[in-house]
């Protein structure tokens, strides 16, 4: 157990997984403030599913502790399951049966029932957005409302925490956004979210923090903001300018905040270095020597770059 003043809802202390000689997971720890969704980023490979099903008593941690609440999930995973929804990559449904028969099935195997059981499908399957597909097949679903699916299935018995595991693989642009939707407000309504990805715009959309893994191992942890904070990177700037002429040119070199200043035909770039100075004197230099700016171009570090700072390779080589 862990002392009262510094319970969270979900603590992961040095986890590791072997599968013979591979480290799918090696000595993570990472912990969950409740109404967080925090995002698990990695590309296919770096440990994100062998984490999430050890949290959901899936299998069991070569060594390493999970508290829920407190509670040594480990050693007793009852603690946590029945207040758990956890969405896998695999569709678990019932091809033959309508959508409505699966959400009865799988709510009555969460122990709900009658008048309960109807409030909790048609709430879930609003927030999932298949209400008026509900009487016909699963196997007349596209790969998409299968997803949302699958998602309601692990949704009706109100969980307080809610994994899910990469659940935009494979579907269209519609039921992708579909699904972000649902996630929002799955966690405006109060579930605590752990949402594992390998595309960055989704974690960036979604997510209030993110581990970043790769190699079994978390190797940053923190909101878009200090994420990017924490490799100093510097914003690139594009002007394009008309009349550029040497006054201009040697005049934006000497601000102590440009760096690598570059020029080609009428397109002048730099790097910005710090946060002191301002665009607005440079803009000054431009129009005060004859130059008339055409368009300017800020670039900002995003988590796509901190990925590729950390590792050295794109999110999905």
């Amino acid at each position: 157990m862990i002392a009262e003043g510094e319970i969270k809802m979900l603590e992961i202390k040095n986890l590791y997984k072997h599968f013979n000689k591979t480290k799918a997971v090696d000595g993570i720890s990472f912990s969950l403030e409740k109404g967080e969704i925090l995002g698990l980023l990695g590309p296919n490979g770096a440990g994100k599913s062998t984490t999430i099903s050890m949290i959901a008593t899936l299998i069991k941690p070569d060594e390493g502790n999970i508290y829920y609440k407190g509670e040594d999930i480990v050693q007793n995973p009852k603690s946590i399951q029945s207040n758990l929804g956890f969405v896998p990559q695999e569709i678990a449904l019932y091809p033959s049966l309508s959508g409505m028969d699966n959400l009865k099935f799988w709510g009555k195997t969460y122990g709900l029932k009658g008048k309960e059981l109807t409030n909790r499908i048609e709430e879930v399957s609003e927030i999932i957005g298949i209400s008026d597909r509900l009487k016909d097949r699963v196997d007349k679903y596209s790969g998409g409302m299968k997803r949302r699916l699958n998602i309601g299935s692990a949704l009706l018995h109100n969980p307080e925490l809610i994994i899910l595991d990469e659940p935009t693989v494979g579907i269209d642009p519609q039921s992708r956004n579909h699904i972000l939707d649902a996630v929002k407000r799955i966690n405006k309504n109060g579930s605590t979210i752990i949402y594992t990805s390998h595309y960055m715009e989704e974690v960036e959309y979604l997510c209030t923090r993110t581990c970043i893994m790769d190699q079994g191992k978390i190797i940053a942890t923190g909101t878009k903001n200090e994420l990017i904070e924490s490799i100093n990177a510097d914003e690139q700037i594009e002007l394009i300018v008309e009349n550029i002429n040497d006054t201009i040119l040697e005049a934006i070199k000497r601000f102590s905040f440009v760096e690598n200043l570059m020029v080609d035909g009428d397109r002048i770039a730099f790097k910005r270095k710090g946060h002191n100075g301002s665009y607005g004197e440079i803009l000054d230099i431009i129009s005060g020597n004859g130059g008339k700016l055409q368009s300017m171009d800020i670039k900002k570090p995003d988590l796509e770059f901190v990925f590729l700072y950390l590792t050295g390779r794109a999110l999905r080589d």
